[in-house]
């Protein structure tokens, strides 16, 4: 009955408040009249009677501020006020407001959005079943790859995973009836699907009961993305067949939506069996043990009680197996493990993202001591009004509980704008392609987490930067504040608001000096010397198998489209090459190479690791690689001639000793095969630009075919009109052949996306940390001149000059803009060492970063300080004489 009494009295509380008010003024009518009457009939003057029971029942404000509290919700009503009073305050500070909100918004928005990835590419697991069990492993030489036969044998002798299945990729010609076009997906072990645990869309997955040997299970099960942007939503596609690379494959299903393969930032149009591998393009790899190629990599459901440890142990342990078994096609050097999803590449993203999520978190910082300074401000400028409502009765809690209002409107105000700008931003990065043709996507879900995270940063920052005039409340003192009044002059004692601004400023200088280390490292890789002129070329990117070609009609046909290419007119010279370096290093090749004189050929007595290219004659000029010692190839050089090669300058060294004792060599490959060095090359890129000297020889295509392959033409036509005569030239020839024509300076963003993207961020968050820096500067000059107008009138009435009324103005801004770039430099060089591994060639010690940073500061001081110091500098004597 109480309870339902209470309810009743918050409901006319709050939803009949005129009612209720003009009973409780009856009511305490009433009263004061009974009591009246009683004081009356003992002989009192009627007049005297009430004026005595009045003073009896005391205030009837204070009655009925005690009847509504005894009704309840009086915490409730008191938020109410505070917020009213609040949004009022904010109103009249229109400056204040707006630049407090803003400053929080830019913060919690860079927050957000780093957040955003970081969730979709590391917090977020896999859409399969038991995402926490489920470990990628690799090993050997490659980084991530293994051959098919490895992997048989690691599923087989390992006792640590329930079932392991494979996968690599595929880019194939996708033929639904009269439109091939280039596709990516993923060629998989038959006990992909069942080893997820997931369950297809419509149809059926393939398993393992349906490979039966090479080229045994001709199906394709289309990605949900897929289906739907090709295919329309057709759901009579299960059945239909389509050819791959002119092959015939039956539709079987269609996987589940958000299911895009087992990377988090790739999303495949299809996956194919792995028997099938041959006819997607990938070559007789199922028995080939020296193979590395084979596969990318091998996950699978750990057992129950087994620990990530001792299944890298377990893998290990095969891997020193296989090296044993068979000395010349493995040599196994290590073992890796990791969470499926990012297991090849967890590291670097891990590191990366890890770092960005500290320099946001930084810039939130600032944020916070940017506003804690401006709130204190803020809070000293209505000195008097606290004076005054002290004075008058209120708490010191009361005012900071106020205070705690304002700045939670602020922060929640900024949260919501900065949370809409960064739902934008991470709406646009869920449907950013990077690279033409290539599937490669980051997987951002915009749910609740992100929201709440926002938010959650918001208010946290509203009450750190709140608690900031705490201090300033609880010492105030009403009698000297009023006495004193709102100009009194700065104290020169060291502040809170000082060490905030110069937390700020050096929080700036070091997403300054991060910023420009990543440009000053990306400029230098742009004129790193990369072993070739990717400059007025295009490349026509050819899979053959993709037309039906193999063998000796591959190779015929890969010369009439180099002679149809050179046809075309203003076009210099027209080359071939496999893998075009540098390229990332799921493209590059390595082949075990040998001395001449070694007999055992194991992976023990190796020589030299080089990556291997398959090139035509021409290739040298055409990619202005400038040759040391010898002859290039010509068409002489062909399956019936002798085998040769050109080696690059660091393999001639490392096998022979020197360029000059190269000449006329012979080195072994792995199978046995003799080569003879006809050819110095000199050095390049192969693998990234950051790696150091990397061996490398390079052989006829005509002696060794080159399934995929790129036409290098080097022309100083206009590139859009090349293109299209180079795509014409191709249909010409087949119109079976998707025309893939892409610039060399294009191809190399995959090498440089990385560094770009850091680079990127990097600069923003440098911004960000700028414009917070000047804000602040600028608050702390601003408030110094007007705290200090009527003493640097007097200065000037003295006679002071120009210069001393700046110093005197701004010096304190100034110098703690010293302290804190110093502080925020030394940080900055050393935390940018971490951008080495990412940035090539980037180093914090350069001299034109630590004079760009100086500059920059300087630059942000000048111009944080302009507006004061024209204000200070505008102060007319007369004019304040006149407002006293």
């Amino acid at each position: 009955m109480n309870v339902l009494a209470y309810l009743h009295g918050l409901r006319a509380k709050f939803f009949r408040k005129s009612q209720l008010a003009d009973d409780m003024e009856e009511e305490l009518r009433s009263h004061v009249q009974h009591r009246a009457d009683d004081l009356a009939r003992s002989g009192m003057d009627r007049a005297e009677a009430e004026r005595q029971a009045r003073i009896e029942f005391g205030a009837g404000a204070k009655f009925k501020e005690e009847s509504y509290a005894a009704m309840g919700g009086g915490f409730l009503e008191t938020l109410i006020r505070d917020v009213r009073l609040a949004l009022r305050i904010l109103r009249k500070a229109k400056g204040f407001t707006f630049a407090a909100v803003l400053t929080l918004a830019l913060a919690i928005g860079a927050n957000a959005v780093v957040f955003g990835v970081l969730d979709a590419l590391l917090l977020r697991p896999l859409r399969v079943s038991r995402p926490e069990s489920l470990y990628g492993t690799h090993y050997g030489d490659g980084s991530g790859f293994q051959s098919i036969p490895n992997y048989y044998d690691l599923r087989k002798r390992n006792r640590s995973f329930e079932d392991l299945a494979a996968f690599n990729f595929a880019f194939v010609g996708l033929d639904t009836g009269n439109d091939p076009a280039k596709s990516a997906g993923f060629v998989t072990s038959g006990n992909y699907f069942d080893v997820l645990g997931i369950q297809p869309y419509l149809g059926r997955f393939f398993h393992a009961s349906d490979e039966h040997g090479q080229n045994s299970a001709p199906y394709v099960v289309l990605t949900y993305a897929y289906w739907h942007s090709r295919f329309q939503d057709d759901r009579g596609v299960v059945g239909r067949t389509v050819e791959i690379n002119k092959h015939p494959f039956t539709i079987v299903g269609v996987a589940p939506q958000g299911f895009g393969g087992t990377l988090t930032f790739i999303s495949v149009d299809f996956f194919l069996p792995l028997v099938n591998g041959e006819q997607a393009g990938e070559g007789n790899a199922l028995n080939e043990r020296a193979n590395d190629r084979g596969l990318f990599e091998v996950f699978g459901h750990l057992k129950p009680g087994v620990t990530a440890a001792q299944a890298a142990a377990d893998v290990d342990g095969v891997g020193e197996y296989l090296k044993k078994t068979y000395p010349k096609e493995v040599n196994h050097t290590r073992t890796a493990l990791g969470r499926e999803g990012l297991t090849s590449f967890g590291g670097p993203v891990e590191a990366f993202l890890g770092a960005l999520m500290l320099l946001a978190g930084m810039i939130l910082v600032a944020a916070c001591a940017n506003l804690g300074s401006l709130f204190a401000a803020h809070a000293s400028d209505r000195s008097k009004e606290v004076a005054l409502r002290l004075a008058l009765g209120s708490t010191r809690n009361r005012i900071l509980r106020q205070l705690l209002t304002e700045a939670v409107l602020i922060s929640i105000a900024g949260g919501v704008l900065g949370l809409c700008g960064g739902v934008l931003l991470l709406q646009r990065l869920a449907t950013w392609t990077p690279f033409a043709g290539a599937p490669i996507h980051i997987p951002i879900t915009l749910d609740t987490r992100i929201c709440a995270v926002a938010l959650g940063l918001a208010v946290f920052s509203g009450l750190l930067f709140g608690i900031v005039p705490v201090r300033q409340i609880l010492r105030a003192h009403p009698y000297e504040i009023i006495k004193a009044g709102p100009t009194g002059v700065a104290g020169r004692r060291t502040t809170l608001r000082d060490v905030l601004l110069v937390v700020q400023i050096a929080i700036c200088a070091v997403l300054v000096t991060s910023s420009m280390v990543a440009v000053r490292g990306l400029m230098r890789s742009l004129k790193s010397e990369l072993g070739f002129d990717p400059r007025d070329t295009l490349l026509l990117n050819l899979t053959l198998a993709t037309g039906g070609y193999s063998g000796d009609n591959m190779l015929a046909m890969e010369r009439r489209i180099i002679d149809a290419m050179a046809a075309i007119p203003g076009v210099e010279r027209v080359a071939l090459v496999d893998n075009y370096p540098p390229l990332v290093y799921t493209a590059a090749f390595r082949v075990t190479a040998f001395k001449d004189e070694t007999r055992e050929l194991s992976q023990a007595h190796a020589a030299s690791l080089p990556f291997l290219y398959d090139v035509s004659p021409g290739y040298f000029e055409t990619a202005k690689t400038s040759m040391l010692s010898g002859r290039t190839f010509t068409w002489h050089d062909d399956k019936n001639a002798p085998r040769v090669a050109i080696a690059n300058r660091e393999f001639a060294v490392k096998m022979f000793g020197s360029v000059p004792n190269s000449m006329g060599r012979f080195f072994r490959m792995q199978d046995g095969t003799r080569i003879q060095i006809v050819g110095v090359a000199q050095n390049g890129k192969y693998l990234n630009l950051t790696e150091a000297a990397q061996p490398a020889v390079f052989v006829p295509f005509l002696q060794h075919p080159a399934n995929q392959a790129a036409i290098i033409v080097r022309s100083h036509r206009n590139p859009e009109m090349l293109a299209t005569a180079m795509r014409d030239k191709l249909r010409e020839l087949d119109r079976g052949l998707p025309p893939d024509v892409q610039s060399w300076t294009g191809m190399l963003d995959v090498v440089l996306f990385p560094a770009r993207v850091a680079t990127l961020s990097l600069g923003v968050l440098g911004a960000l940390g700028a414009i917070l820096s000047i804000t602040g500067i600028f608050g702390m000059a601003a408030y110094s001149v007007s705290r200090r107008f009527k003493e640097l009138g007097i200065r000037v009435a003295l006679g002071a000059r120009r210069r001393e009324v700046l110093g005197s103005a701004l010096g304190r801004a100034l110098r703690l803009l010293a302290y804190g770039s110093a502080a925020g430099l030394a940080l900055g060089v050393l935390a940018s060492r971490v951008l080495a591994a990412i940035v090539y060639q980037a180093t914090p010690r350069d001299p034109l970063v630590i004079i760009g940073v100086v500059a920059v500061m300087v630059l942000l001081g000048l111009l944080a300080t302009w507006i004061p110091a024209q204000r200070a500098l505008s102060i007319h004597p007369m004019a304040l004489l006149r407002e006293e």
